[in-house]
């Protein structure tokens, strides 16, 4: 069958530009990946470090190329920080989102990560979330959601995300728990299949959460390199530990399934942070895109 209607299938600019690892697609221009998106079929794309932040200039930039804005990742502090400072913070970031249309904003905690540069450091030397702290931190999540959904009609998908205070499926459950309705979850396949855990998971204990997905794959066989000599996330992303759906290890057919019993509207985004030098972009998008389709295509 076709994707169920006001389901749409986006991308992410990550297979052409790194957003941490400049030297990844440093050279590609944001033309080309629009120009690239475009012709693969995408319908829309997430926001990247290349992409203008005021809507004058990203609006008709993305109009010339049929794009929508699905949605942009923010980097919270919410782990350590207050409520009234984060909304100070994201209200620039929030009413881009709004303005371009967005139902979604991305939320990921970067708070309480270790070192100057921590997705550099060890896997397991990451910074865990005492579990005293996860009720407050779960209240200041929602209120924080609520402020969102209230003022800019967006709803917040936490991102669980390796090396982050929300990486294991315990880590997720006990933080998801702590929080009200208002907090949504992104569901990123790659993300938990590299923290060790079935991404189903999380379709059967938050299913009503599920507010935006990901889809990427994992090589297991660099999965497990990485995870033997506890290397960085960044060392990861280089050796190539996530790839494009159909092309590591994911079974995505549980993943369609959800979508297309629990009634699931928004994006699915075909994401894959890699070396563009070593996954050509728009091969390898394409090749996401593909299986996906092919894999709806079996119900």
């Amino acid at each position: 069958m076709a994707l169920p209607d006001a389901v749409k299938l986006g991308v992410s600019p990550l297979s052409w530009t790194n957003d941490v690892l400049e030297d990844l697609g440093g050279a590609i221009a944001l033309e080309t990946c629009l120009d690239q998106a475009a012709a693969a079929g995408f319908g829309g794309i997430e926001l990247g470090r290349k992409f203008p932040r005021d809507v004058d200039s990203l609006r008709p930039l993305l109009d010339r190329h049929a794009l929508s804005l699905v949605s942009g990742w923010y980097s919270g502090a919410l782990a350590s920080g207050d409520v009234a400072t984060e909304i100070a913070a994201v209200a620039p970031h929030a009413q881009l989102l709004h303005d371009m249309g967005c139902e979604v904003m991305v939320y990921g905690e970067v708070a309480m990560m270790t070192g100057d540069t921590p997705l550099d450091v060890a896997m397991s030397t990451r910074t865990r979330m005492p579990e005293a702290a996860r009720a407050a931190y779960g209240a200041r999540l929602t209120a924080f959601a609520a402020h969102l959904q209230a003022h800019y009609g967006l709803r917040l998908a936490y991102h669980h995300h390796l090396m982050m205070v929300a990486e294991t499926l315990d880590e997720i459950d006990a933080i998801l728990s702590a929080c009200g309705p208002e907090v949504g979850l992104l569901l990123d396949t790659g993300h938990a299949v590299g923290a060790g855990f079935d991404y189903g998971a999380l379709i059967e204990r938050f299913g009503a959460r599920i507010a935006h997905i990901h889809l990427k794959d994992i090589r297991p066989e660099v999965m497990a390199k990485v995870r033997t000599r506890d290397l960085g996330f960044n060392q990861g992303v280089r050796a190539g530990m996530f790839t494009v759906p159909g092309d590591g290890c994911i079974d995505f057919a549980p993943l369609a399934r959800f979508v297309i019993d629990s009634g699931y509207r928004g994006w699915l985004v075909i994401e894959a942070e890699q070396d563009p030098a070593k996954a050509e972009p728009q091969a390898a998008v394409r090749q996401g895109k593909s299986h996906i389709l092919s894999v709806f295509d079996g119900f």
